[in-house]
């Protein structure tokens, strides 16, 4: 089995809701949603970006109320969200997962106490040896060191090796740490897991061990997701979000007949429509011609009604999922090498994270970083940006140089600040209503420009960012996977963007779409630095990274 340890028995209802309905502002998420999370029932939540689902979870794990409805929930939780705190950013690793099931304070407590117990003074001795013995049971009860095996096992999976667990989290990577949190959430092995794009940052095995582990759990989960291939692996019932109805449709079978059931409910809905359409019509027809008589004109009245209340109660169509509507900026004019990097070096602590990188960056190039989860990509394009110095080397721009940074932690907005006053920050050249204008193409509308960037999904903070980068006449752009936490439409329009855009780009990425788009003809490898023309036998590194 992928995951081992489950303390179970998952023998109770955990989750209950019935009738729940959300807002954000004026803006009605759901209405009258009701569904259960039991052992067993591995859910898949899907929906376009924005349209509630990162909502839905807080909810679920009660950081936020919901505006009516009942939510019962029993046994244990565990929540991955897209932005996951990681606590005491000076805790080691392995310390960070123990603390799931409260190991990492018996392991110190256990290591601090065989010391005293060594100690030379009688009286340290004594006590030292009378407390071990309950600490020992302690950490024996909460599965002992079979545990601590079994945390290194699931970290190991993730791509966490036993060098990154004796790492504390401040030197690690946005990705890693995300990863060390996934892995904590599985170690706790809860009643019903919460899933918010557990794939982002995985490598390509790490990946498939997840879809096995979901896929064999034996407590309850719900899972958003916009891998197709996790969803057909591992879910049996799915949640669909309409985010123009604001419904919330169960489906209670696996991701393959859930896609043909969609369909065929959509086809059925079209001919009773359709259907009614006709009927209406023709009472309408009727209703027409009887009511010029007086005789006739209560009759006609019903008539009117009948029809009226006959395509009320028939379903419309769906309409078509609304897409941000994404064109990188016109780059403003600039030389002929905008940006360039010399010897540059970067270590956090004891570990050297690279060395003697140079770097290029002629206008309208188009670069990709590759290297393994951990191996200085996104340090790279934060040192490039400035948000970070390097220890040794310079970074030096060229003439005429206009950065855009998409940062894949979305370090660059303001999570105290609204949507719209993270637009005017970066595009003070425009009015109030022409900031709003931009991003209501990027979905943002009425009252949710009035949203703290604090607040919003990790898919409505990539729209955010992205729709700042629009407006800023970058002419290099680094873009630190822009493509993460995007549903598949809003990703095809950041495809074409990259397409289109005349600028250059500096990507790192693990989506091979991105780097197709982006045609690139150079990569760069780190931790390395080496530089080569970009060739297809490097698509294999994209997959594997």
């Amino acid at each position: 089995m992928a995951g081992s340890g489950r303390r179970g028995p998952y023998s109770v209802l955990v989750i209950s809701a019935h009738g729940v309905e959300l807002s954000v502002g004026a803006r009605l998420l759901m209405h009258d949603a009701s569904f259960r999370v039991g052992p067993g029932d591995r859910i898949g939540l899907i929906g376009r970006n924005g349209a509630g689902k990162t909502t839905l979870f807080r909810a679920l794990a009660g950081e936020i109320e919901m505006a009516s409805g009942s939510l019962q929930r029993q046994g244990t939780l565990g929540y991955l969200p897209q932005d996951p705190a990681t606590g005491n950013m000076y805790q080691h690793v392995r310390d960070r997962i123990l603390s799931a099931r409260e190991l990492d304070v018996l392991v110190r407590k256990m290591r601090e106490t065989q010391g005293a117990m060594a100690s030379a003074v009688a009286e340290t001795q004594t006590r030292a040896m009378r407390r071990y013995p309950r600490l020992e049971a302690q950490f024996l009860a909460r599965g002992g060191w079979a545990a601590e095996s079994e945390a290194a096992r699931i970290a190991a999976n993730l791509g966490i090796g036993e060098e990154l667990l004796e790492r504390e989290l401040h030197t690690l990577s946005g990705g890693q740490r995300r990863r060390v949190e996934l892995a904590r959430i599985l170690f706790s092995a809860p009643d019903v897991l919460l899933l918010d794009e557990p794939t982002n940052h995985l490598d390509a095995d790490s990946i498939g061990w997840l879809r096995d582990f979901l896929a064999s759990y034996q407590g309850g989960f719900i899972v958003i997701s916009h891998d197709v291939d996790l969803l057909r692996a591992s879910i049996n019932q799915v949640l669909h979000l309409d985010a123009n109805r604001a419904v919330l449709e169960v489906y209670s079978m696996g991701w393959d007949r859930y896609v043909k059931q969609r369909e065929l409910d959509e086809r059925r809905r079209r001919r009773e429509r359709v259907n009614a359409e006709k009927k209406a019509a023709s009472l309408q027809s009727q209703a027409e011609k009887m009511r010029a008589k007086a005789t006739k004109a209560v009759a006609a009245q019903n008539m009117f009604r009948r029809a009226e209340k006959m395509l009320a109660e028939t379903e419309g169509e769906r309409r078509a999922e609304r897409v941000a509507n994404l064109r990188f900026p016109d780059p403003q004019p600039c030389g002929r090498v905008p940006l360039t990097a010399h010897e540059l070096s970067k270590s956090y602590g004891s570990t050297e994270v690279f060395t003697g990188v140079d770097l290029a960056i002629d206008r309208g190039s188009r670069v990709v970083v590759l290297g393994l989860n951990g191996a200085g990509k996104t340090t790279l394009l934060r040192l490039l940006s400035g948000i970070e110095d390097p220890d040794t080397g310079a970074v030096t721009p060229g003439h005429g140089l206009k950065l855009g940074y998409y940062a894949q932690e979305h370090e660059t907005l303001d999570t105290s600040a609204t949507v719209l006053e993270n637009m005017q920050t970066v595009a003070q050249s425009l009015t109030d209503t022409e900031c709003r204008n931009v991003l209501g193409s990027f979905l943002f509308s009425g009252d949710d420009v009035a949203k703290p960037a604090g607040v919003l999904s990790g898919g409505e903070k990539t729209r955010l960012a992205l729709a700042m980068l629009v407006v800023s006449s970058a002419n290099v752009l680094l873009l630190d996977e822009p493509t993460n936490n995007l549903d598949p439409a809003s990703r095809e329009e950041i495809l074409d963007a990259l397409r289109t855009y005349q600028g250059a780009v500096v990507l790192v990425t693990h989506d091979v779409g991105a780097v197709t788009a982006l045609g690139p003809e150079r990569v760069m490898l780190l931790p390395d630095g080496d530089e080569d023309h970009w060739s297809e036998d490097y698509v294999d590194l994209i997959q594997l990274a």
